[in-house]
């Protein structure tokens, strides 16, 4: 638990008293890896502060195929925001991409404390806006950069996916071929050899 408390005073800058006091209404959640945490056409109760392990969501598009939309790694808050806020079914899945472990709270409990404790909705507020902010950022390099670059910006930002994460999750939230990925990752070994 003091993985979720520390979370939440460097998220929210809650002291740790406070912290406590929210972590105390979160129920541990263990996922074994490839379990669903959402499943497409539920409506997401739970929202999740992931502490170990990685999990990813991904939609089916009109052909049948997986389209990976997200990755979560520890410590990460993990829920669907137009189901969970807009109590509508989920159009995504969520899966534990390896075992899991992390803190649940329900829909309307998470909502109690948002009305009494000002700090907490602050907190929360604060996670949406950086959540709207790199989903906007993804968008756009979506259309402004190269399947290079865009592969090599998450390397950066989360090499712990290229450990667990199977190639093809990547590819598809890359919005790249299978072949397109093993093209440019042959490439930059080729770059880094000379």
């Amino acid at each position: 638990m003091q993985q979720l408390v520390n979370f939440f005073q460097s998220a929210g800058k809650i002291d740790a008293a406070l912290s406590l006091e929210i972590a105390n209404n979160f129920k541990e959640k263990v996922l074994a890896k490839n379990d669903l945490f959402l499943r497409e056409g539920q409506v997401s109760n739970e929202y999740l502060v992931l502490t170990e392990g990685l999990m990813r969501a991904y939609a089916i598009d009109t052909n049948g195929d997986e389209k990976t939309t997200e990755f979560y790694v520890a410590v990460q808050p993990v829920f669907e925001v137009a189901s969970f806020f807009g109590r509508v079914p989920s159009q995504e899945n969520f899966q534990a991409i390896t075992d899991c472990r992390g803190w649940v709270i329900n829909f309307e409990k998470l909502n109690m404390l948002f009305h009494a404790l000002p700090a907490f909705r602050e907190m929360g507020r604060g996670i949406l806006v950086k959540g709207f902010a790199s989903l906007k950022m993804r968008m756009l390099s979506q259309i402004t950069t190269t399947a290079d670059k865009r592969y090599e910006a998450l390397l950066q930002a989360n090499p712990v996916l290229f450990q667990h994460v199977p190639l093809k999750y990547i590819a598809s939230y890359l919005g790249i071929t299978d072949t397109s990925l093993s093209r440019i990752r042959k490439e930059l070994l080729d770059r880094e050899r000379k």
